[in-house]
């Protein structure tokens, strides 16, 4: 008989596991940058797009809105981004990465591959198929929480 209460049952658990694990690993894949990996998923972004708003900003990381202040905040004392306001748009305040924040890139190009090396039990197809029902179900997750919201 399926019990939905149980922990084996839950795809959520699931999640919040490998999430947990993920961040553990990264932890010493990120202390040369100084880094978590909140702050690591901003500075990719960056990366990706420099000087953007912080609301594309949101959205290109998903990261929720009080965090990402938070988060800049700490990259700005770090040295890595300097935010100023919109030069149009004088509400809109733009990310851009400094020069530090700039060379901090070289330094991350190895992480992903370092992480990758330990993984044996999985191939590049499964990753792929694994990052495209992730996508699938975050956007279904997003359709609740617009409705929820709406």
């Amino acid at each position: 008989m399926f019990d939905s209460l149980k922990l084996e049952s839950q795809l959520c658990h699931r999640f919040y596991a490998v999430s947990n694990a993920l961040t553990r690993v990264y932890r010493p894949l990120l202390k040369s940058l100084d880094m978590t990996y909140p702050q690591y998923v901003v500075m990719m972004g960056l990366w990706e797009e420099d000087a953007i708003t912080i609301q594309k900003l949101l959205q290109r990381t998903r990261i929720d809105g009080g965090a990402m202040s938070l988060i800049l905040k700490k990259l700005q004392t770090k040295g890595y981004v300097d935010v100023q306001i919109g030069k149009q748009d004088k509400r809109a305040r733009i990310v851009h990465l400094t020069e530090s924040g700039r060379a901090a890139k070289g330094e991350a190009e190895s992480i992903p591959k370092r992480l990758f090396c330990g993984i044996n039990r999985l191939n590049s197809d499964d990753l792929d198929e694994m990052r495209r029902l992730m996508d699938l179900l975050s956007n279904d997750l997003q359709d609740v929480l617009c409705r929820a919201e709406g």
